[in-house]
């Protein structure tokens, strides 16, 4: 347990910051999972309509720190491919 004033100020911080970053991961992954959920159903259409709310999720939790730039990007590419490839089929 903290001591003093300022480590008791960085606990509440600490996990106000960690509840917060917990609600954008949550968000972006199971946008994530719901994509792909579309993409294995076969329905394509669904899956195009719902890229832009994962690229949206995606980059909002890059912007927050929740995960990296690059790796949001990864993401963003990787799950574009995946859209093109089931659409070519």
């Amino acid at each position: 347990m903290p001591i003093t004033a300022s480590a008791k100020k960085a606990l509440r911080q600490s996990k106000k910051r960690n509840h917060e970053n917990l609600k954008f991961k949550r968000k972006f992954k199971s946008a994530i999972k719901d994509f792909r959920k579309e993409i294995g159903a076969k329905s394509v259409e669904k899956a195009k309509n719902l890229l832009p709310n994962v690229y949206k999720t995606v980059d909002k939790a890059a912007k927050k720190g929740v995960i990296k730039k690059n790796t949001a990007n990864r993401y963003k590419s990787r799950l574009t491919q995946l859209l093109n490839k089931s659409m070519a089929k």
